[in-house]
């Protein structure tokens, strides 16, 4: 009998290889593919009896009866314990960590407190956010995951010293309040609010805002895309 597992995520590029993962191991494993909250309730996971829950990408809270039932499996782009919390990406961007990890943590209960099943090491250093995510899912979705379903690691508690983040507020990517003091710092800014689902960086003008996006950086400056749209219309 084939190993059940489910890959629970809700941005596109993980569904996508998520589909693709279902496919490639098809003869070793029925997955299931969970993109809402609603489909997540103990009463629908006991009828499939995964092996595993797998969370690439998700934006709620694992409920109690699920993770302690099931071995649960989440995925944070910081080296843990450093950056536990909220929008590690954005965080240790602004924070020039361009070399990091990402940590297969299993769920406890805590802010990524949970024990490690494995790292791997991950550039951040270039690229919008969405494509950092989207280079941080092949390696999720085809390295990391095989890897933990072939030799089941007992997962280890995490060393070092704890750094948390908050999750960044709608606010906070005005540029206007923001610290750039560098053509380096323009660029970090605005490729890492670039992604589905992320306000833009932007500055506003009485009542227009104008919204940044593909930022490239060369020698002494920053080129990309702008979009001037009216506050009036709520973007």
């Amino acid at each position: 009998m084939k190993e059940k597992i489910i890959i629970a995520t809700i941005k596109s590029w993980n569904i996508l290889n998520a589909e693709r993962f279902k496919e490639l191991y098809k003869e070793r494993y029925e997955t299931f593919i969970f993109t809402s909250n609603e489909e997540l309730t103990y009463k629908s996971l006991e009828k499939i009896a995964p092996q595993y829950i797998f969370f690439p990408h998700w934006s709620w809270i694992i409920p109690e009866d699920i993770y302690k039932n099931i071995d649960c499996v989440v995925f944070h782009i910081t080296d843990l314990p450093y950056g536990r919390g909220g929008s590690p990406l954005q965080n240790i961007i602004l924070n020039k960590v361009y070399n990091t990890k990402i940590s297969a943590i299993k769920v406890d209960g805590g802010i990524d407190t949970g024990n490690i099943y494995i790292k791997e090491d991950f550039h951040v250093g270039k690229g919008s956010a969405e494509e950092i995510f989207s280079r941080a899912s092949e390696i999720i979705l085809f390295k990391m995951i095989p890897y933990i379903l072939e030799n089941d690691p007992i997962p280890y508690e995490q060393k070092g010293d704890v750094a948390k983040f908050k999750r960044r507020r709608h606010a906070e990517s005005d540029m206007a309040n923001a610290s750039l003091k560098s053509i380096n710092d323009f660029y970090d800014f605005i490729r890492m609010l670039d992604g589905e689902g992320y306000p833009n960086a932007y500055i506003k003008i009485g009542n227009y805002k104008i919204k940044f996006s593909d930022a490239r950086i060369e020698t002494e400056r920053v080129t990309g895309r702008f979009e001037v749209i009216s506050e009036d219309e709520n973007a």
